[in-house]
């Protein structure tokens, strides 16, 4: 769909540089919510062959990013895996980030093994019922939670070089929703206890109604969280013994 240096990602992976972010059109979730409608349910991207998505990452690298993050990628993995030599042909060496929404398929990320060096899955909910009703899937949640269990096992917890950078690891974001706390201390707990209590996490509380939300449809999703609602959050996500958390800073550029 687009690519280009996004200063909008956490701060150990956007740096002074920018993150090299690949968006691919669609996606294989349905969410109602979603802040990339236009992207990812409806045909907003155009076709590119594997020379040239090898090109993009190296122009990425080129405008001095200091990763490539393929954002969406479940769907493309074949395409992307077919990309792949011809950039290390020309001298691809950034790590990647495959982010996602953590409704991928164990056989795609076996593909990726040896091959992503930093996993960035998003743990949306964590009950079946509002899985089914927001993303259009029941089988979300254990989705998700296989998928990052093998992501985990393949690169571990979330390790930095001596500037701050991200280089390898598990980053996990959760986006807190509208009277949706209940799945995040389940969320919390569960990856303090099965993944590890070092996880990297992003608890985020930039939710805004989009995509299919309004006042008729999904009326209980039509607002921004509260204050207090990103706070029990953070204190949900502490107190199941999770600490490594992404803050902040101001924006930068050396």
């Amino acid at each position: 769909s687009s690519y280009f240096p996004h200063f909008g990602e956490e701060d150990c992976l956007r740096g002074w540089r920018g993150s090299g972010t690949i968006f691919f059109a669609r996606c294989n979730l349905r969410c109602v919510f979603c802040q990339n409608f236009d992207i990812s349910q409806q045909d907003a991207g155009h076709e590119v062959t594997p020379q040239r998505l090898a090109e993009m990452m190296l122009e990425l690298q080129e405008m001095g990013c200091h990763n490539i993050n393929w954002v969406t990628p479940e769907h493309v993995v074949p395409q992307i895996l077919e990309a792949l030599p011809h950039a290390i042909e020309g001298g691809l060496r950034l790590p990647i980030v495959y982010n996602t929404s953590a409704f991928d398929s164990l056989h795609s990320l076996k593909l990726m093994e040896g091959i992503v060096d930093i996993y960035m899955p998003d743990f949306k909910y964590w009950d079946p019922e509002k899985a089914k009703r927001y993303l259009k899937t029941p089988k979300y949640p254990e989705t998700a939670r296989t998928a990052i269990k093998e992501m985990h096992r393949q690169v571990g917890d979330l390790t930095f070089d001596e500037q701050g950078l991200a280089v390898r690891g598990l980053l996990v974001r959760h986006l807190v929703m509208p009277d949706g706390l209940d799945d995040t201390r389940e969320i919390m707990r569960w990856l303090a206890r099965e993944i590890s209590p070092h996880t990297y996490i992003n608890v985020m509380g930039q939710y805004h109604p989009s995509g299919k939300v309004n006042e008729k449809r999904y009326p209980e999703l039509n607002r921004r969280i509260r204050a207090e609602e990103l706070k029990e959050g953070f204190r949900a996500a502490r107190k199941a013994g999770l600490y490594r958390f992404d803050t902040r800073r101001p924006l930068s550029f050396r």
